[in-house]
């Protein structure tokens, strides 16, 4: 028996051993070959692509179409994957990959019908972008057709690759549009839905401005000046009769004291029965969407060492392995001068999307200026029934919506909803972006901005003879008036929607800064036109225009300083409410006010305080609000849009605490508050420390560990973990500087001076490429996690490529 049972154990771990020896072979088969020549009919002249010790593509090519080829030849070597999954996100091509999963997210995409209009946007570029899309496109192919086993991610989803068209990258700018605006289209819809649900009164209390305002010209919104409104009475009624059902199904029993010994530690939450109605409107679990844009800002030359303006850019995306951005560098000549265009690029377009020429420097923000119309439909409006057939691993799911003249339909409540969206239109997506590679000046800058096509940004520029500037860069819809809700179809335009070319922007401000940080920007008079497409609540815009008043000169790593603050300045007057409350309960929460009162003011790793501060908010937001919001989602839109802007709203209810918004059953607000925060408590310890219920579990660090994942480890049991990054201890959150959520943050940090740039720091959260065996897998890694400063510019190479011109036979 002995004997047997060890030739068991030996067979196993043999075929465990010649597996992963066979996996290991598979993927070192799969790495892409850096060095040597090759020949290729797509280029004019030798082109080079090198690569430093960090991966950093270098291109040496004599125009811009020889490198747009090389481009793409090094992104489908190095990340082909991430592109291959931009193009199908937009299309609604997931499900063939991962099943039924994907298939809600699929229908979101083909709604859009993004893959037929990728079509019509292309016949429409003018023709050297078309060359350019043609020539991007055979650097990816003939990179693919080198593939000696295709990457792994295709060998456990097995499927076949597929080549890149040139149309696919307009797809990839597309994803951009459901990335960055993609709330946008669904805010319309759940105020639409407030405000026929709720009214006016309710509509405009959720909807209010805040005090948390930081336009570039101090303009200020009015603040609302109206009374809470009463709290619905047949909401109310719902909720009490879901409380009643509640209480028949607990009978006798009674709610259990979290505080009948105080020196045992607190029971689990899950073995606590709260049977009151305050805990039947906290069953709402939404909470805000992350700040999705990004921080930039800028100093003009009055206010650098050198005279030069100085710009810093850190994009806030959802972080994974691959990582969104790729380090380039573009040498070409175009004009018979010599271009040098060093930053980050997008894999599945050619061009870079941010960073210098050595004569300006450019970056990017969300600028959520409000590009969507909702067109309530009348009753008699004819529409077409689209049918849309998405592939999965085995057959297909049919999927049908309807279409009308003004764009496709959604119905919410029986009321039929046309959509009018920026990127339903032709002019929605070009590759304007390649020409600030040849721009000398601010000047000269600015007008390429006004005419690029993407996804509405806060364009920030510098240059190097000290000028700055801020301007909306991408496509806008010209418009009279902004919606903020549906509009009826009797006041919709009947003309073909246009692009606007008159929108605002600012050179060169007295004050020589600009910020901009996914909240208005506009001003005050140009919001009734352009609107509110989801701006961020303005708290973290007021601490970085603050942050740059603090100082009269300013280096790249001051402004790193900036990008890595994470004082809470927002949760201050959260903190203090939830001190005074505990306060007057000394005995029961001793322990909670010790971590309250050092709590340091930071989403610092080792805060306790803070972890209790934030879930404390949150929880009572989902208390005071969960019954309205839950509503609108069981209509179908999307409640959790709302929620940006319901810091006003939930501070009246805190100082008035008018008694119609208490549940039936609860005493007063300090009852509810107090109540929110055991809630908040005792969740927290549930997932994060089920069996000791200890405290230091909470430290905010471990709580907001920062975990940049690949999207298949998950699947892959043993060794998937080994493709993701390292898992790294939290330091910021949100409604601060330093953004960051265990998935979400900073998807590069950029500080550049043009005419210096070396001193010029990009940061990114990962390697150049996603195969696991590669070398540059996860370098640069650890400079983000360490917020070290990666020089900007490329080192030595240690790999080179040349390509030559094939001859016709």
């Amino acid at each position: 028996m002995i004997n047997w049972f060890k030739w068991l154990v030996l067979s196993v771990l043999t075929l465990v051993i010649m597996v992963a020896l066979g996996l290991y072979i598979s993927l070192r088969l799969s790495l892409p070959a850096l060095d040597g020549n090759s020949a290729t009919y797509h280029v004019n002249a030798p082109t080079e692509l090198s690569r430093d010790s960090l991966g950093h593509a270098v291109i040496n090519a004599n125009d811009i179409f020889d490198a747009a080829y090389a481009l793409g030849f090094a992104h489908a070597q190095d990340r082909f994957f991430q592109m291959d999954l931009q193009r199908r996100a937009a299309s609604g091509g997931l499900s063939q990959w991962v099943g039924d999963i994907a298939l809600d997210i699929d229908k979101k995409a083909r709604f859009h019908q993004f893959e037929k209009r990728a079509k019509a946007v292309f016949d429409n570029l003018p023709s050297k972008q078309q060359e350019l899309l043609v020539r991007y496109s055979h650097g990816v192919n003939d990179a693919l057709s080198e593939y000696t086993l295709p990457p792994f991610e295709y060998l456990a989803a097995g499927v076949d690759i597929q080549q890149w068209q040139p149309t696919d990258s307009i797809l990839v700018i597309y994803s951009m549009y459901l990335d960055l605006q993609g709330t946008q289209v669904e805010l319309d819809l759940a105020r639409e839905a407030l405000l026929t649900t709720f009214g006016n009164d309710i509509y405009g209390f959720i909807t209010q401005p805040s005090n948390y305002q930081a336009a570039l010209d101090a303009s200020e919104i009015p603040l609302l000046e109206a009374e809470i409104p009463q709290y619905p009475a047949s909401l109310r009624a719902v909720i009490n009769k879901q409380d009643s059902d509640q209480h028949s199904e607990q009978g006798t029993e009674e709610n259990t004291d979290l505080n009948t010994e105080q020196d045992a530690p607190p029971p689990s939450a899950s073995h606590i029965k709260y049977s009151n109605t305050a805990i039947a409107r906290a069953q709402y679990m939404g909470t805000e969407l992350p700040d999705i844009g990004s921080n930039n800002w800028a100093v003009t030359g009055n206010y650098t060492a050198t005279g030069a303006g100085l710009l810093a850019n850190d994009m806030h995306l959802g972080l994974r392995v691959p990582i969104i951005w790729y380090r380039a560098q573009l040498n070409y000549q175009e004009s018979g001068s010599n271009v040098q265009v060093t930053g980050v690029s997008l894999p599945g377009i050619p061009g870079i999307v941010v960073g210098t020429n050595g004569h300006i420097a450019w970056g990017f923000t969300n600028a959520n200026l409000d590009n969507v119309d909702w067109i309530a439909l009348d009753d008699t409006t004819p529409t077409e029934t689209v049918t849309e057939r998405i592939l999965l691993p085995e057959g297909e799911h049919e999927f049908k919506f309807e279409l009308s003249a003004y764009g496709p339909v959604k119905e919410l409540n029986g009321k039929r909803y046309a959509l009018n969206w920026v990127a339903h239109h032709p002019f929605a997506a070009n590759l304007g972006i390649i020409n600030f590679g040849t721009a000398k000046s601010v000047q000269a800058a600015v007008r390429t901005g006004q005419r690029i096509a993407i996804p509405t940004q806060n364009l920030v520029i510098v240059d190097e003879s000290g000028n700055a500037a801020w301007l909306p860069g991408g496509a806008v819809m010209d418009r009279q008036q902004a919606s903020f809700t549906a509009i009826k179809e009797k006041d919709a335009a009947t003309t073909p929607p246009k692009r606007a070319t008159k929108l605002p922007m600012v050179i060169n401000p007295e004050m020589g800064r600009i910020w901009t940080a996914n909240a208005r920007v506009i001003s005050a008079e140009d919001f009734k036109v352009w609107g509110d497409g989801g701006y961020a609540l303005g708290a973290r815009g007021q601490q970085i225009r603050d942050r740059l008043f603090e100082k009269d000169i300013f280096s790249e790593t001051d402004f790193y300083a900036i990008q890595l603050d994470n004082h809470a300045r927002f949760l201050i007057p959260w903190q203090h409410l939830l001190y005074g409350l505990l306060n007057m309960q000394d005995i029961e929460f001793k322990p909670d006010l010790a971590y309250l009162n050092t709590w340091s003011e930071c989403a610092c790793e080792d805060s306790v305080g803070y972890t209790l501060v934030k879930h404390f908010r949150r929880e009572v937001i989902q208390t005071l609000f969960g019954g309205l919001l839950s509503n609108l989602d069981q209509q179908g839109v999307n409640s959790r849009n709302l929620l940006r802007g319901i810091e006003p709203a939930t501070w009246q209810l805190i100082h008035s605490q008018p008694d119609s918004w208490l549940p039936a059953d609860t005493e007063s607000f300090d009852e509810l508050l107090v109540d929110a925060y055991r809630r908040a408590k005792h969740k927290l310890l549930d997932k994060y420390s089920p069996v000791e219920a200890n405290m230091e579990a909470l430290a905010w660090g471990k709580v907001n560990a920062l975990s940049v994942e690949h999207p298949f480890a998950s699947q892959i049991p043993l060794v998937g973990s080994m493709l993701n990054m390292q898992q790294v201890e939290g330091f910021g959150d949100t409604y601060m500087p330093a953004v960051q959520t265990p998935s979400f943050g900073a998807s590069e940090r950029f500080f550049v001076s043009p005419g210096h740039l070396e001193d010029a720091i990009l940061t990114l959260p990962g390697g150049q490429s996603g195969h696991p065996l590669s070398d540059f897998f996860t370098a640069g890694f650890n400079d983000y996690a360490t917020h070290a400063a990666t020089p900007l510019l490329p080192s030595e190479p240690i790999h080179s490529r040349t390509f030559y011109k094939k001859e016709v036979e």
